[in-house]
C-alpha cells in the first residue's frame, strides 16, 4: 500500500509525484499510456524536432523554469522576428501589432499603425482611455473587449489570439478564469490600454524572443528528466479502471491487479476523473462532466525547401474559410528544429475539424497551407497528433464551479485533483496544480495520522 497514488503521468501528475518525493512520502504514479508527458509530445525523426502538443512556456511564470533549473536544463528563447507573427483577415496577412500584453494591445503607436484595424476601429479603441471601469465581477471575453476596445479589435485581433490559446470559440471565455490579469488591469488602472502598456514592461517581447521558451531537445526533455527522477515509482501502461473508497483509504483497480493508497491525486483530463469518481461522488462527477472541452489536433509538415514565410506563424481570423486555426513556422520560431534548407510548418486545428483521422488532418492542413501560399507544395514528412479531450473552455462562472467541485470532493476525504481544467491551461498552471494537489494530500495524511 502506498501513502499516495497519483493517477495520470502528464506534467500535472509528474509534478505532484515530484513534490511527494521531495516530502519523503511513499507514492506510486500510474499512467495508462506507455509514454509519459500527457499533451507534451516531442518527436525527433528524420532530422526534425516536432512538438505534437504545446511547444513553449512563458518566461514570466516561474514554475516550469524552476523545474528545468532543478534538472539542469537550459531554456532557449524563440528566434527574434519582426513582426513576430501575422493574422489572416479579409484574405490578407497583417502583422500582429508589437507590444501585446496577453491578447490586448500594450503599445498605442502600434495600434495607430496596424492595418488590422480601420480608422474608426482605432478611434473606438482609444475611447478606452476615457471609459469608466466595469461593474461586473466576471464577464465573457467578447463582452469585455468590445466594451473596452470595441468590436473591431475583438474580431480582428483578440479573437484569433485567444482562439490560439484556448481553441474552440473564445467568445464566451470567462475573464475571471481565463484572463484575470486583464480584469485586474481595468480595476487598477481604469484604462485597459494604459494598464497593458505598464504591465508588459519587463516581460520580454515576442519580437525579441524573450517571451516564450523551450529546450534544445524540446519540452519532452523535461518530461524525461522528471520521469528519471521518479524512477521505479512510475508505472506506465497501467490504466486505473476503477477507484473504490474503503475505510480511510482507497483501492485502485488496474489490469495488473488492485493496489491501495491512503490518498489519491487524480491528474487525468476531467472526463477520465469523472469516470473514476462516478460510483461514489455523483455531484463531483456532474461538475467535471459539465466542463466544456474542444477537441484539438496538430499537424507538422516538413518540406525539402525554404518556403517564403515571415515571422513565427499565422493566425486565421473567423470567416476566412480555413479549417486550420493557425500555423507556426517552426523552423523560423526555434533554432535547429529542421535540417538546413528545409521548412517545418505546424498547423493547429480545433472543434469538429480536429475529430478527423490523421491522414485527413494532414490533407486539410496541406490544403490550407497551399491556399495561403498560393502555390503547390509537397511535404517530405507529415506528423499528426490528435487530442480528443482537447482544451477546456473556461466559461463565465468557471472558478465558482471549481469551488463547488472542491466542496463536493469533501464527501470523499483523500481525493485531490490536478489538471488544466482547474485554474489555467498553460504548462506553468498545470505544474502548479500538481504541486498544490500533492501539498493537499500531504496535509490530509498529516491530519489523518493518529495522535
Amino acid at each position: 500500500m502506498a501513502q499516495v497514488a497519483v493517477v495520470g503521468g502528464g506534467w500535472g501528475g509528474l509534478s505532484a509525484a515530484l513534490a511527494l518525493k521531495e516530502a519523503g512520502a511513499d507514492f506510486l504514479l500510474l499512467e495508462a499510456s506507455p509514454r509519459l508527458g500527457g499533451k507534451v509530445r516531442t518527436l525527433r525523426q528524420g532530422g526534425f524536432l516536432v512538438e505534437g502538443g504545446p511547444d513553449a512556456s512563458v518566461h514570466y511564470k516561474r514554475e516550469v523554469l524552476e523545474l528545468a533549473q532543478a534538472f539542469g536544463l537550459e531554456p532557449i528563447g524563440t528566434l527574434p522576428q519582426r513582426p513576430s507573427a501575422y493574422i489572416l483577415r479579409k484574405g490578407r496577412a497583417h502583422p500582429i501589432p508589437e507590444g501585446l500584453f496577453q491578447v490586448v494591445p500594450g503599445d498605442l503607436r502600434a495600434v495607430a499603425k496596424t492595418p488590422l484595424l480601420s480608422l474608426p476601429g482605432k478611434l473606438r479603441a482609444l475611447l478606452d482611455l476615457l471609459l469608466p471601469r466595469g461593474a461586473k465581477e466576471d464577464e465573457a471575453l467578447k463582452e469585455f473587449v468590445e466594451r473596452r476596445l470595441g468590436p473591431e479589435v475583438y474580431r480582428a485581433l483578440v479573437a484569433p489570439l485567444a482562439g490560439g490559446i484556448y481553441g474552440g470559440e473564445p467568445d464566451a471565455l470567462s475573464m475571471k478564469a481565463a484572463f484575470p490579469q486583464l480584469l485586474e488591469l481595468e480595476r487598477r488602472h481604469r484604462s485597459l490600454l494604459l494598464g497593458a502598456l505598464r504591465a508588459r514592461r519587463g516581460r520580454g517581447s515576442r519580437e525579441g524572443g524573450g517571451l516564450f521558451f523551450s529546450f534544445p531537445e524540446g519540452l519532452g526533455s523535461l518530461t524525461q528528466r522528471m520521469a528519471e527522477a521518479l524512477g521505479e515509482r512510475v508505472l506506465p501502461a497501467t490504466p486505473v479502471l476503477g477507484l473504490e473508497p474503503l475505510r480511510g483509504r482507497f483501492r485502485l483497480h488496474t489490469p495488473k491487479g488492485a493496489l491501495e493508497a491512503e490518498a489519491v491525486v487524480l491528474a487525468t483530463p476531467a472526463p477520465q476523473a469523472a469516470g473514476l469518481l462516478r460510483p461514489f461522488l455523483p455531484e463531483a462527477t456532474a461538475l467535471l462532466n459539465g466542463l466544456p472541452h474542444a477537441p484539438a489536433a496538430t499537424v507538422s509538415l516538413a518540406f525539402p525547401e525554404e518556403l517564403p514565410l515571415e515571422g513565427h506563424g499565422l493566425l486565421v481570423a473567423a470567416g476566412e474559410g480555413y479549417r486550420v486555426r493557425g500555423f507556426t513556422w517552426t523552423h523560423k520560431k526555434w533554432p535547429h528544429r529542421a535540417p538546413e534548407g528545409f521548412s517545418l510548418v505546424r498547423a493547429y486545428l480545433s472543434g469538429e475539424a480536429a475529430r478527423l483521422g490523421e491522414a485527413e488532418l494532414a490533407r486539410v492542413a496541406l490544403e490550407d497551407l497551399r491556399r495561403f501560399l498560393g502555390r503547390e507544395v509537397r511535404p517530405s514528412h507529415a506528423f499528426a497528433f490528435r487530442f480528443p479531450e482537447g482544451m477546456p473552455s473556461y466559461r463565465v462562472g468557471h472558478l465558482e464551479r471549481v469551488e463547488r467541485l472542491e466542496m463536493a470532493l469533501l464527501k470523499a476525504p483523500g481525493v485531490f485533483l490536478a489538471g488544466n481544467y482547474l485554474e489555467g491551461v498553460g504548462l506553468p498552471e498545470v505544474v502548479r496544480s500538481g504541486r498544490r494537489a500533492a501539498e493537499r494530500a500531504l496535509a490530509y495524511l498529516a491530519l489523518a495520522q493518529p495522535s
